[in-house]
């Protein structure tokens, strides 16, 4: 099955697929952490106000599209030890927002805060990933990316169909 779409005259366009979605915005989020780290300033203030924008969309989009998916295939228990972890990563980051971008303070927090986020990532990525791509058919994880990619909810019938016979008992 093909990835992609044709839209307008023969132009070829990467279909959404939920969890190339997510793994698009993980290792966006990995080059802000960089550029964070490389830059100063107002540089410095540009990279953090994009990586709050993006951490906030990519954990709306997870809450809302992958975890009901992922609380089913993958079990309530892992589903909500990242919606755990997503919490305490709203705090570090609501702490970091009244930081000077500058001050070393800032530079403290923020290097926890870097490595929580992407110990989460890396509990995404073997924990749920895998299970929900095994457990939902292709064109079930790309209407899933297409939700994600409107931070839309997922349609319920969606989330059941996700399940294969016997799973959810």
């Amino acid at each position: 099955m093909s990835t992609e779409r044709v839209t307008g005259p023969d132009a070829k366009v990467p279909d959404p697929h939920v969890i190339a979605v997510l793994l698009g915005q993980h290792a966006r989020v990995k080059g802000l952490f960089a550029r964070m780290k490389a830059t100063a300033g107002q540089d410095r203030q540009e990279a953090f106000g994009e990586l709050r924008a993006l951490l906030t969309a990519h954990e709306t989009g997870e809450q809302t599209v992958l975890r009901p998916v992922s609380a089913e295939v993958v079990g309530e228990k892992i589903a909500d030890a990242r919606n755990q972890e997503e919490k305490e990563a709203d705090k570090a980051l609501a702490g970091l927002e009244k930081m000077d971008t500058t001050s070393p303070q800032f530079d403290a927090a923020f290097a926890q805060f870097e490595k929580s986020v992407l110990a989460h990532a890396e509990h995404e990525e073997a924990e749920e990933f895998p299970t929900v791509r095994a457990h939902c058919t292709d064109e079930e994880l790309q209407e899933m990316g297409q939700h994600l990619l409107r931070a839309d909810k997922i349609h319920p019938r969606t989330r059941l169909r996700c399940l294969r016979s016997g799973l959810g008992s």
